[in-house]
């Protein structure tokens, strides 16, 4: 899980993300994100379009076993994560990741 972790700081960090339900939800919507990302113990009600979405777009999605405070910590941002998509990877492996 500490990988996952590196790749996801890598990629905010060197690649181009969207962090939070709308953004992401675009993302899915220009067909962009390569990848999302879904924190644990979150609401699950606001986060059901996305899966769907993803489901319907052929976007693989990763259900992170951090919570919302913590991937946003792991994001670098000083403020909860709930969702974010990988668009461009930028020098991390993580669109390799299981």
């Amino acid at each position: 899980m500490a990988d996952l972790a590196n790749d996801i700081r890598l990629a905010v960090d060197s690649g181009k993300t969207a962090i939070g339900i709308n953004t992401v939800v675009d993302s899915i919507k220009r067909s962009t994100a390569k990848l999302v990302i879904i924190a644990n113990k979150n609401r699950q009600g606001s986060l059901q379009d996305i899966l769907h979405m993803a489901g319907i777009a052929g976007i693989k999605v990763i259900n992170y076993s951090a919570n919302p405070v913590e991937l946003g910590a792991i994001c670098g941002k000083p403020f909860s994560v709930s969702v974010l998509s990988i668009i461009e990877p930028g020098n991390s492996n993580i669109l390799n990741s299981e």
